[in-house]
């Protein structure tokens, strides 16, 4: 039986949850997510919880935060004086907000507190320090095309 290695185009179906049950997402019911193992485009467990599967397979892989967005990390949390924010914008927790850095890269902030004077905004990603589970359904394997001679 064929397994899915890298370099392999792979449709799976998926449903993730955090270590308590809450499910964050799925593609039961939709279309099946697309991937080609070793090009880095899902995070680095979920590709390695593919690797070796056939199709028809299922299992739950459990990735440790780490492996998934990475540990929470505090000096990405910072307060902003609101007088630096555009007054158009309404300011409520769970706001995201854009900004650049001085190197020109696009940085996504999360607004985590709203006072008189200041925000609260986090750089991390959403789910930074939290380990995820998924329930893996592996579909179709399209194996790599050989190189040409």
């Amino acid at each position: 039986m064929t397994q899915a290695k890298s370099g392999d185009t792979v449709k799976v179906h998926y449903t993730g949850t955090f270590d308590d049950g809450t499910q964050f997402d799925t593609s039961v019911g939709a279309e099946p997510l697309v991937v080609t193992l070793g090009k880095g485009e899902v995070i680095p467990g979920f590709e390695r919880g593919l690797e070796g599967m056939s199709v028809g397979e299922k299992k739950t892989i459990h990735i440790p935060a780490e492996e998934a967005y990475g540990e929470h990390r505090p000096q990405l949390v910072q307060q902003v004086d609101r007088a630096e924010i555009p007054e158009e914008i309404e300011l409520a927790v769970g706001l995201q907000l854009q900004a650049s850095s001085p190197d020109g890269q696009t940085h996504i902030l999360t607004v985590t507190e709203v006072n008189d004077d200041s925000i609260t905004v986090d750089g991390n990603h959403p789910m930074a320090g939290k380990a995820l589970n998924f329930e893996l359904d592996l579909v179709e394997i399209a194996p790599c095309a050989a190189s040409p001679s």
